[in-house]
Formats: C-alpha cells, sequence, structure tokens
C-alpha cells in the first residue's frame, strides 16, 4: 500500500515539473539590447523584461533629451544585483543603449510660430513675407516629449516704428498640467522679392538675366509695386542705377527703338500717300512714343510716333510743317487723289521759299466776264 501510494505521488511530481519549468522560464527577467525613455530616469522596467515589482526602482539617470547612451552588460547586472535583481537572462548581448526621446523645435520652427503670431497684425502682412531676426541666436531646441501640443502665443507686444517684437509661447504638456512656456524677442520687418541689379546699369542697356538677382528687401526700401526678375529681363530703365538697387515696376521702360541722334527714317503719311525720308532722331522713344525728328533734307523738325526699330510715323493732319523727302522717297497714291496727292507731293519736296520772296509774289488777276441780262 504505501509502496503504490509513493510510486503515484512520483508520478505526479514528474508531470508537475515540466509546467513549473516552463513557468519559471516565462518568468525568467530578460534584458533589452535597447531602451527609450521619456523621463528624466531610468528605471529596471526599462532595462529588463518580467522585472515584475522591481520595474518601478530608478537606476539610472537619463541620457540628455534626444540623445543615447550606452552601458556595458557587466555595468547593468552589477546595477541589477544591488537591487535584489537577479538570474537576468543577457542572451549574447554586450552593451545596452539607452536612448531618450525628445520633441525637438528647429530655429525655423520657433521662427514661422513668431511670423505666424504677427501675421496681418500691427501693419503687417502675411507671415511668408515677414522677416524674423532674433535677440538672441536661436538654435535647435529639445524639449521633454511630454510636451505635445503646438506654440501658442499668450502674449505679443510689437512696435510699428521700430520692428520690435516680444512674444510668449506655452506649450500643453501630457505629463504635467503646468505647460512649458517660451519667450522671445527680436525684430520684425516684412520685406517683399525684388529684382537687384548686380552691376551698374545705364540707361541705354538692355536689361540681362545676368544683370539680375532676386532678394528679400523690407517693403519701406521698395516705394511701389516691385519688378520681377523675368519681367525686368529685355527691359530698359528710365534712368542709370547702380549695382545692388532693387527695381520697381515704375523704373522699367520697353526698349528704345529710337537713340537720339541716331539715322531714322521719317514716313509720311495721309490717306492716298505714303512718303520715306531720311531724318535724325532728336530724342529716344520706344514703340508708341511721340518723339521729334529732324527731315534732312528740309533741316524742318517733326513731331511723329515710333512705329518700329528706327522708324517714325508723322501723321499729316498732326504734323504743323510739310515734311521734304529726300531723293530716295517712295510714294503710293490713290487714283481718286491724284491731284491732291500731287499738290501735296510739290509742296513736301520743294524748300519753303524766303519771306522776301513771298513778299514780292504777286496774285495773278482772273478777269470775269458778266453775261449779258436777256432782254424780255
Amino acid at each position: 500500500m504505501i509502496r503504490a501510494t509513493l510510486a503515484a505521488l512520483s508520478t505526479l511530481l514528474a508531470l508537475a515539473l515540466p509546467a513549473a519549468a516552463a513557468d519559471d522560464f516565462i518568468a525568467a527577467p530578460t534584458l533589452r539590447a535597447s531602451v527609450t525613455v521619456t523621463s528624466d530616469v531610468v528605471r529596471i522596467g526599462d532595462l529588463i523584461d518580467n522585472a515584475g515589482s522591481a520595474a518601478l526602482i530608478p537606476v539610472y539617470r537619463s541620457p540628455d533629451l534626444g540623445t543615447t547612451g550606452t552601458l556595458t552588460v557587466g555595468q547593468v547586472l552589477s546595477v541589477l544585483r544591488a537591487k535584489q535583481v537577479i538570474g537576468v537572462m543577457t542572451g549574447d548581448i554586450k552593451e545596452v543603449q539607452v536612448t531618450r526621446l525628445a520633441r525637438t523645435l528647429a530655429s525655423k520652427d520657433i521662427e514661422n510660430a513668431v511670423a505666424a503670431a504677427l501675421e496681418r497684425r500691427f501693419g503687417l502682412g502675411d507671415a511668408a513675407n515677414i522677416t524674423i531676426t532674433f535677440d538672441r541666436t536661436v538654435a535647435e531646441m529639445r524639449l521633454d516629449a511630454s510636451n505635445s501640443g503646438a506654440l501658442q502665443p499668450v502674449a505679443t507686444r510689437y512696435d510699428a516704428r521700430s520692428g520690435r517684437f516680444d512674444i510668449a509661447f506655452e506649450i500643453a504638456n501630457d505629463g504635467n498640467a503646468a505647460p512649458t512656456k517660451l519667450r522671445f524677442t527680436g525684430t520684425a520687418v516684412e520685406t517683399v522679392e525684388v529684382a537687384v541689379l548686380t552691376r551698374d546699369i545705364d540707361r541705354a542697356e538692355l536689361l540681362k538675366s545676368s544683370d539680375l538677382s532676386l532678394e528679400r528687401r523690407p517693403k519701406a526700401e521698395v516705394a511701389g509695386e516691385p519688378a520681377s526678375r523675368d519681367r525686368s529681363i529685355g527691359m530698359q530703365l528710365r534712368r542709370g542705377m547702380r549695382a545692388g538697387t532693387p527695381i520697381r515696376a515704375a523704373d522699367l521702360v520697353r526698349p528704345d527703338f529710337v537713340v537720339r541722334d541716331q539715322a531714322v527714317t521719317i514716313i509720311y503719311q495721309v490717306p492716298g500717300l505714303y512718303l520715306t525720308t531720311r531724318g535724325k532722331a532728336i530724342e529716344s522713344g520706344a514703340e508708341g512714343d511721340t518723339v521729334s525728328v529732324l527731315n534732312l533734307q528740309s533741316k524742318r523738325t517733326l513731331t511723329g510716333v515710333v512705329t518700329g526699330r528706327g522708324q517714325v510715323t508723322v501723321q499729316g493732319a498732326s504734323q504743323s510743317a510739310p515734311m521734304a523727302p529726300a531723293v530716295e522717297q517712295t510714294s503710293s497714291v490713290k487714283r481718286d487723289n491724284v491731284p491732291a496727292a500731287a499738290a501735296l507731293a510739290q509742296s513736301l519736296i520743294q524748300t519753303p521759299a524766303p519771306a522776301a520772296e513771298i513778299a514780292q509774289a504777286r496774285i495773278p488777276q482772273v478777269r470775269l466776264s458778266q453775261a449779258p441780262a436777256k432782254s424780255e
């Protein structure tokens, strides 16, 4: 009877041992090769799995925000034994890397937040056109990872005359009721993108791509509409300008088709008549401008419209004196206007007579004969 009872107990123990061994294997603490923490201390539960009641015990100070530290396995096991944690499975791990998470605020993020707080306030325009300069260099900032809220401005001061700002921000904190507070001071100026001369340019030069660069300048420096780079290429300036000068739309003019003292072709045009002659430009002008030209044949000054390169057209109704064309003049006359055109051409070809000759000239008299009256 006793032997049977012992055999039964042995059988039960044999069956129970594998299960107990399995429980012991699952519950065994296991070291982690890579650890990520969010607080300022590293706890046992961060370093090993299955830490049990010892999980919340702090053992190390965390690395700096956003950085990674390294511990040897020997260092970790020594600290764990001091906290009565033994039997830790290490496997083939040689060292443990501990990384502290952080929220990173780039300097550009802070600059954008300040510009957004000033946007369309205090006489400023869009945030994209506001240039921020901080009193102190604002490098990349790292905050505790629990600071998950947005940069919320809570106090904003701005002096429009000096451009100085003083802005306080708050960031909501997941782990703490009190928000994180940040404050920045500096200067904010509204700017515009404008074409700037890379060299000195004369009035008569055409602007080329290499003559221009795009820069952001304070809006106050560019009175009026700023000129874009694409719009400026191929145009001329109203006056000579020095390198580094921002260009306004009002500073640009169409390129001159006629330049002062240039030899030009003068076209005289009236209905039924088209004449051309040589002349000299007295002033410069772009297409469509009204300029004065000198008729080289008659030495008279005429006013016409620039209609092409080196070409000025004088309309018959608008000129005060007829134009004497050169020898190579051409004409086009309609048959209906032959008498009038012939008279006009004659007056254009001949140089005006001196005043003395005009005074001595007589108007030929014509006798009028009266028809005899009819008798009744």
